[in-house]
């Protein structure tokens, strides 16, 4: 094989570069520029397909999967990910043919193919002959998970920072992509496959992190000062003094290994994206699949920012558990990290689960809705995972298109059939363009500083087990649900986001972790006639996870126009005297209490604790030209959504969707031929009536004219999708 001279001189360069860290500063500066055309020209509509797991004859079995794939209707697959022992069966023995055979024959057949690079399965050899390449863990792990040292058998157990191990990636990479860089079937790169951090506290990674460390805080003794390391005489004086994260239990400490943790997930994606596009051709676009959204340890924003399109692998539940919540703050957040379109490279197609024990097919137009579900939050690409059920080992039961008699079902029936529709109206679909005036701010820092010092008890001790515990996740996720229910689209943003106004709301969950200069610009924002929904833990503590040294919230106090010295944990719920905002039973906080003393707040609701006595439970501050409202306790799920509902209605965000029917849920964006676009689902088992309040238009799957006001009947598991002309 003949290989571009850019990468063939680099493969020759690695072992250097690699071992003097020089490549990854040449190599990320590559990164960066502009990206192929990402108009795609209709919705791709696929999977993922591993012709290498077929049984028998894998060549006669090519020709019939292609076969059904093109009587389906579909139009792209991803392959290749996941074997680098067929890539590579030996050190620096590179086999292609039995992928070529693959991609020539969906060429041939029309189907457009993304390759991934198969860097997060090692083979086994390479493991052999490097046992230094396999992730030690922590004790425990970071997050509570089982350690392991130096074993091989799962994907996803090596250090990506050995030299090594990139020396190895990075010459399987250069030579994969170098060979099909001008096959036009291959339109695409992904980058490894849903990357983390592994919880790797190998010593080269426990040595990054030192020199991170020296960099950021210059000294020992800064550092110290900043983690309050006078705290049981820990003080360091000497950088060789710093203890191995195990036994950490200086919070500083934490949250900072949590972020160099994210740091390398973040350079390790952008070395393999400069390394891609080094060898890749112009036209082919350079994505990773994230998997699923929010992670711990994985920054997607800093991740997204050098991808010409993110992707996310969005898993959710099926029969009566479908209900389109799932894909939405999963492709909110994907929507988010660019303010654009994005892919679904694995999504359910029968059944998931590294067991049989949640084997729940999707009912009748469950996967036909699901596919029109994740279009209308933004996405342009639908791939399953995957097409053929597997016939052993881990994933057995995590089900294809196809079952394991790989004979066309059910499911392939309802694929086709979508496939179909989408061959019609897929361009009226792709590239939707959406805009929401309410954005919630995502806090990763939040998240893992709250996971360290939990506000709920611990229900990983036998003490605790069979108590409710609720984190930074389950508010995030209680909030954006009611906004769902409320039928209000939603963003995301971020601690970095420069500038909130141009959402109309911002919600604001446990804003644990934050530096003065973001809760200064949340302030201004409300003081510029921004309007903010905030929650309790918010300004508690500084970018460093140490409390602020003065009375809380801090630097908020004067937006939020109160301060608390006292907190309670709630051993039971309180209700809200008089119950406020009329939700009945709903009508408890629990969990947690912060006892506000309102200065220029006004205070809208109170509980009465049975010995500290009335407090406000939730207030309200005009500050400037806007407004804080702040919930100093957990409110209940129908609480939330109640004290949300006010405050969309006082903004004048309401409209006829926040009158729909409760099984109703609408989506709205602009296509590409500039024409608004309303989706209405019904993710229920009864037949449902619904108003159309939008403008005249056609009802793309079936052709016929809606007019405004215009009853909607939908059918279960049913969708509409209209049009305005």
């Amino acid at each position: 094989m003949r290989m571009g001279s850019n990468c063939a001189l680099a493969i020759f360069a690695a072992a250097a570069l690699l071992s003097s860290g020089a490549a990854r500063g040449q190599q990320a500066a590559q990164a960066q520029g502009s990206g192929p055309n990402l108009d795609f020209p209709t919705v791709l509509y696929g999977t993922a397909y591993y012709n290498e797991y077929m049984p028998g004859d894998q060549a006669a079995r090519l020709e019939k999967d292609i076969a059904l794939m093109k009587a389906a209707g579909l139009n792209v697959v991803r392959m290749g990910e996941s074997t680098w022992s067929l890539w590579e069966p030996e050190d620096g023995h590179f086999e292609y043919a039995w992928m070529d055979r693959v991609v020539d024959a969906m060429g041939k057949a029309g189907i457009k193919v993304i390759l991934g690079t198969p860097t997060y399965s090692i083979p086994a050899w390479m493991a052999h002959q490097h046992p230094e390449i396999l992730a030690q863990r922590m004790n425990a792990g970071m997050y509570g998970g089982p350690p392991f040292q130096n074993t091989y058998g799962m994907r996803q157990n090596m250090d990506t920072d050995s030299p090594a191990y990139r020396f190895y990636a990075e010459r399987l990479i250069r030579h994969i992509v170098a060979h099909y860089k001008d096959n036009p079937t291959v339109i695409g790169w992904q980058l490894d496959n849903e990357t983390s951090s592994y919880d790797a506290a190998n010593r080269d990674v426990f040595i990054g992190f030192q020199h991170y460390l020296e960099k950021k805080f210059g000294t020992p003794e800064a550092l110290s000062k900043a983690w309050f390391l006078n705290y049981w005489g820990e003080n360091l004086h000497t950088w060789e003094d710093l203890p191995v994260r195990d036994g950490a239990q200086s919070t500083g400490y934490k949250l900072e290994w949590t972020r160099w943790s994210q740091m390398r997930v973040t350079d390790f994606l952008r070395w393999q994206a400069a390394l891609v596009r080094a060898c890749a051709s112009p036209r082919q676009f350079v994505t990773t699949d994230y998997g699923g959204m929010m992670r711990k340890d994985v920054n997607e924003e800093a991740i997204a920012s050098f991808l010409d399109i993110p992707a996310d692998n969005v898993y959710h539940g099926t029969q009566d558990h479908f209900d389109g919540v799932t894909q939405s703050i999963q492709e909110d957040f994907t929507r988010s990290l660019k303010h654009s379109n994005f892919l679904i490279t694995e999504t359910n197609a029968q059944t998931t689960g590294w067991s049989s024990a949640f084997q729940f097919p999707p009912y009748d137009g469950q996967l036909r809705e699901d596919v029109y579900t994740h279009l209308s939050n933004g996405a342009d690409m639908v791939e399953y995972w995957h097409w053929a059920s597997i016939a052993a080992n881990q994933e057995t039961y995590w089900k294809g298109v196809l079952s394991h008699d790989l004979e066309p079902n059910r499911a392939y029936a309802e694929v086709s059939r979508t496939a179909h529709e989408l061959e019609k109206i897929g361009p009226h679909l792709v590239g939707l363009k959406i805009h929401n005036q309410v954005a919630i701010l995502w806090s990763r820092d939040s998240l893992n500083a709250i996971g360290f010092m939990p506000f709920t008890s611990d229900a990983s001790q036998p003490w605790e087990w069979g108590r409710e515990t609720a984190t930074y996740e389950t508010l995030v996720q209680q909030i954006h649900r009611a906004l769902y229910d409320l039928n209000v689209g939603t963003d995301f943003v971020f601690p970095a986001t420069k500038d909130f106004s141009t959402y109309k709301l911002l919600i604001v969950p446990a804003l644990y972790i934050a530096d003065d200069a973001l809760l200064q610009r949340i302030s201004d924002y409300v003081k510029n006639g921004g309007h903010v929904v905030m929650t309790f833990k918010s300004g508690f503590c500084n970018e460093n996870s140490a409390v602020r040294w003065v009375r809380a919230p801090g630097p908020l106090r004067g937006a939020a126009g109160f301060s608390y010295q006292e907190f309670s944990s709630l051993e039971h719920p309180l209700a809200l005297k008089g119950d406020p905002y009329h939700v009945g039973q709903g009508d408890q906080v629990k969990y947690w209490a912060e006892f506000l003393m309102p200065e220029h707040a006004k205070a809208l609701a109170y509980y009465d604790h049975p010995f500290f006595g009335r407090w406000p439970a939730i207030t309200e501050n005009q500050f400037g030209a806007g407004t804080l409202l702040y919930e100093g306790t957990y409110l209940s799920d129908k609480l939330q959504t109640a004290v949300l509902r006010s405050e969309i209605e006082k903004l004048g965000l309401a409209g006829p969707d926040q009158q729909l029917p409760a099984a109703v849920h609408a989506q709205h964006g602009v296509n590409r031929m500039g024409k608004r676009v309303n989706y209405y689902f019904n993710y229920s088992s009864a037949e449902v009536k619904a108003v159309y309040a939008g403008g005249a238009g056609i009802n793309l799957l079936d052709g016929k004219p809606v007019a405004k006001g215009e009853p909607l009947s939908l059918k279960p598991w049913d969708l509409a999708i209209i049009e305005e002309q």
